[in-house]
C-alpha cells in the first residue's frame, strides 16, 4: 500500500470489504501525526508544512498546521482516554502555552484581526473539550486565561454566513464552559444563519441565496451541529431538544443519499470546492455514529467511512513521507484556492473521528455491511441539489446528472465553475480544472459557439423540474439565458464560485436530462436566434496516464469508456485531447457531438450519453420522436415509453 507499509494485517471476517478495523485506522493516524514532527516548530505552537503559502502568509498556515492536526490529534486522545497519548498531549499543551502568549515568537495571529484565525480557533475549542480532562484541565492556569483570551477575540467579530458561523458558536460555546466572555445573541443569530441554509432532504446549502451543493454539506453543516449538541450542550440550555432532533433527522436523509454517491472503490464525487479535504468526506458517516443517529447500520457506516479512508491511501495520500499534499491523489497544486496553504489539507483530519469512539463501540465491533452499490444498480433522485444520482454495480462508479447546483444564484451572468456548473461529476472523472477547457465549457456541457470558438455558459439557470418517472426513469430539466462571458479580467480570490467579466448576451438553451439504467439520452432547445456558429455536446471527460484511445463520439482510457451518440440533430463528433487539466491522470479526452451550423430555432436536438467500463455491452438507445409543443418521447428497446417536456 502507498506510503502505509506499517498497517497491521487485514481482517476480512470483520471487514469482508475493506479489510480494515480500528487498528488499521489508528495506525494510520499515528503515521500522519509523526510524519509531521520534522515541521514543528521549536516551540511546537506552528506546523509549519513544506509548499507555497496562503495568501495570508506563514503564520497563519502554522497555525492551520497547528489546528488542523489537532483535530487528529484530538480525536486519537479521547478515543483511548488518554492512555498511552502521553507524548501527543505534551506537544499539545506546549504548543497551545506558546502560540497563546503574546511575547513568544510563535505567537498565533488573533482571530480578531486575522479572518483565517477564526477556522483553526473552532478546531482547537472544538478538541480542548473533546479531550478536557486529559489536556485543558492538567494545563496551568497561566495557558488556560491565555487561551481563554485569544479565543475570547471572537466574540461579536462579524462571521460570514456560510459554515463560518460555526466556528463562532464552537469556541463561544467552549468560553462558556472554560467560564469566560461569550454573547448569546452570537449563538443566537448564527443558529439563524443555519436555518436558512437548510434545505429539502436533510440536505444545506452553503450559503443562504447560492446553490452551493458540495461536500460541505457532510464535513461541516451536518458534522458541527451535532457534534455541538453532544459536546457543548447536553442539557439543552442553548438548544431546544427539538432542533436537536430536527438536526438528527436531517443528518438521517443526508446520510441515505450520500452513502448512494460513493464509488465501489470509495471514491467520494469529484464535485465542489475545497477537495483538497480528501477523506473528510467520511465525517458525516462518523458524526451519526458519534451521536447516536440511527441513519444506517453501524457496519455500514464504518464500510463508508473506510471505503473513503482507503481509497485515498491505496492511491498515493498521504504520500511517502507520510505528508497530505495539496492535491487528491498526488501532489496537484492546480487544485490550490486562495484560501489553500501547506497546511489546508489536514481538514481531512476531520474523516478520523470515528477514532475518537472507543474500540468497543457498535460502529467498530459491527461486521462491515456492503456499500448500496455492490448490492446492485441504484437510481435516486436528490431533490435539492438537482441531482439525478446513478450507481452502477458493474461499473462500480456513482454518478449524478447536474439540473441545480452552480454555486450561484438564478440568474447571475457569471462563468461557470467547473466543480458546480457541469451537467455531470462522477467518482471516477474530473472536469478540467485548468486551461481553456475550464474557461470555455466543454465536458458535460451543452453549448453554443461563436465565430470564435468561445462557449456560452450557463451559471444562474432555472431548475424546471426534477422528478421520478415509470419504470425506474429519472429526468430532470433546466435553462435560461446563456452567454458568452470574459472573465480573463477578474482577479477576485477563487473561492469556487464562477467569475464575472464582460458579457454578451445568448438565446434561451434548454437541456434535459433523461435517465435509465445508467444510459442518459439528454436533450436541448434553443429559443430564439443564437448568433452562434453550432452547438456542441460534450460527454464526460475520461483521464489516463496514457492518451486514451480516441474514436468518433468515444474515448477509452484508464479503465473507463465515455460514449456520446447523436440520436437527433447532433450530425457532427469528435474527442478533444488535453494534458494536465485534471488531478486523476496527464491526459484526458472528451467526446463530444455537434451541429453541422447554427441550431435551428426551437428544434430538439437528442444524443445518448454512458460513462462505463470498457468491457461493458455497447448502450442501446431508445427511439426517440418529437410530437407538439416539444413533447419527447422515448421507446426503451424492451418497450418502455416514457414522455419528457421540454420546455423554453
Amino acid at each position: 500500500m502507498t506510503g502505509l507499509p506499517d498497517l497491521p494485517p487485514e481482517d476480512r471476517a470483520r471487514s469482508p470489504h475493506t479489510g480494515w478495523t480500528r487498528a488499521h485506522w489508528a495506525a494510520h493516524a499515528d503515521r500522519m501525526l509523526a510524519a509531521l514532527d520534522p515541521y514543528r516548530s521549536p516551540g511546537l505552537a506552528r506546523v509549519d508544512l513544506p509548499g507555497p503559502a496562503s495568501r495570508y502568509g506563514p503564520d497563519s498556515d502554522g497555525l492551520e498546521g497547528f489546528a488542523r492536526s489537532f483535530l487528529l490529534a484530538g480525536f486519537r486522545i479521547a478515543g483511548e482516554r488518554g492512555a498511552g497519548q502521553a507524548a501527543l498531549i505534551e506537544r499539545y499543551a506546549a504548543g497551545l502555552a506558546a502560540g497563546t502568549d503574546p511575547r513568544h515568537p510563535e505567537r498565533w495571529p488573533r482571530p480578531d484581526r486575522l479572518g483565517q484565525a477564526k477556522v483553526e480557533a473552532a478546531s482547537i475549542a472544538l478538541i480542548l473539550q473533546l479531550t478536557r480532562p486529559w489536556l485543558w484541565d492538567a494545563l496551568d492556569d497561566g495557558v488556560r486565561e491565555r487561551t481563554v483570551d485569544w479565543l475570547a477575540t471572537v466574540v461579536g467579530q462579524p462571521y460570514p454566513p456560510i459554515n463560518w458561523v460555526w466556528f463562532r458558536i464552537v469556541v463561544e460555546s467552549f468560553l462558556r464552559e472554560a467560564g469566560g466572555p461569550w454573547s448569546t445573541a452570537d449563538i443566537e443569530e448564527d443558529l439563524a444563519v443555519h436555518a436558512t441554509l437548510r434545505r429539502p432532504g436533510g440536505w444545506l446549502s452553503d450559503g443562504a441565496d447560492e446553490r452551493a451543493y458540495d461536500h460541505y454539506t457532510g464535513w461541516a453543516l451536518h458534522l458541527y451541529p451535532l457534534l455541538w449538541t453532544e459536546l457543548f450542550d447536553v442539557t439543552g440550555s442553548l438548544c431546544p431538544r427539538e432542533l436537536r432532533d430536527r438536526w438528527a433527522a436531517d443528518l438521517g436523509r443526508y446520510l441515505r443519499d450520500a452513502v448512494r454517491l460513493l464509488g465501489a472503490d470509495g471514491s467520494p464525487l469529484l464535485q465542489g470546492r475545497s477537495l483538497i479535504y480528501r477523506f473528510a468526506a467520511a465525517a458525516p458517516f462518523w458524526a451519526a455514529a458519534f451521536t447516536g443517529v440511527d441513519a444506517l447500520p453501524p457496519g455500514l457506516l464504518r464500510r463508508a467511512a473506510s471505503g473513503v479512508l482507503r481509497h485515498f491511501a491505496d492511491h498515493g495520500a498521504p504520500d511517502g513521507r507520510g505528508l497530505l499534499t495539496i492535491g487528491w491523489h498526488h501532489a496537484w497544486p492546480a487544485m490550490r484556492q486562495s484560501y489553500s496553504g501547506p497546511g489546508s489539507p489536514y481538514w481531512a483530519a476531520k474523516g478520523l473521528l470515528g477514532l475518537a469512539l472507543p474500540a468497543d463501540h457498535p460502529v467498530w465491533t459491527a461486521r462491515e455491511e456492503p456499500l448500496p452499490i455492490e448490492t446492485g444498480d441504484r437510481s435516486r433522485l436528490i431533490a435539492a441539489p438537482g441531482w439525478l444520482a446513478s450507481a452502477r454495480r458493474d461499473s462500480g462508479i456513482a454518478l449524478v446528472l447536474n439540473h441545480g447546483t452552480d454555486h450561484a444564484a438564478p440568474g447571475a451572468t457569471t462563468a461557470d465553475a467547473p466543480l458546480y456548473a457541469r451537467l455531470g461529476y462522477s467518482t471516477a472523472t474530473a472536469p478540467p480544472l485548468v486551461g481553456p477547457a475550464a474557461a470555455q465549457p466543454l465536458d458535460n456541457a451543452v453549448v453554443l459557439l461563436d465565430h470564435a470558438g468561445r462557449a456560452t455558459h450557463r451559471a444562474g439557470f432555472v431548475t424546471h423540474y426534477a422528478r421520478e418517472l415509470p419504470g425506474g426513469v429519472l429526468a430532470a430539466a433546466s435553462g435560461g439565458q446563456v452567454r458568452w462571458v470574459d472573465a480573463s479580467a477578474d482577479e477576485r480570490p477563487d473561492h469556487g464560485s464562477g467569475r464575472a467579466g464582460e458579457v454578451v448576451a445568448g438565446p434561451v438553451l434548454t437541456v434535459a436530462s433523461v435517465l435509465r439504467d445508467g444510459v442518459e439520452i439528454r436533450l436541448a432547445r434553443v429559443v430564439g436566434e443564437s448568433g452562434a456558429l453550432r452547438l456542441r455536446l460534450g460527454g464526460w471527460p475520461v483521464t489516463a496516464d496514457e492518451p486514451p484511445d480516441a474514436t468518433a463520439g468515444q474515448a477509452v482510457g484508464g479503465g473507463l469508456r465515455s460514449t456520446v451518440r447523436g440520436l437527433r440533430g447532433l450530425d457532427r463528433s469528435g474527442v478533444t485531447s488535453l494534458t494536465d487539466v485534471t488531478p486523476l491522470g496527464r491526459h484526458t479526452a472528451v467526446p463530444w457531438l455537434a451541429t453541422a451550423g447554427p441550431p435551428a430555432p426551437g428544434e430538439v436536438l437528442a444524443a445518448l450519453v454512458v460513462l462505463d467500463r470498457p468491457d461493458a455491452p455497447s448502450p442501446a438507445a431508445p427511439e426517440l420522436t418529437v410530437g407538439p409543443d416539444h413533447l419527447v418521447t422515448l421507446r426503451w428497446p424492451d418497450g418502455l415509453v416514457t414522455e419528457v417536456a421540454l420546455p423554453a
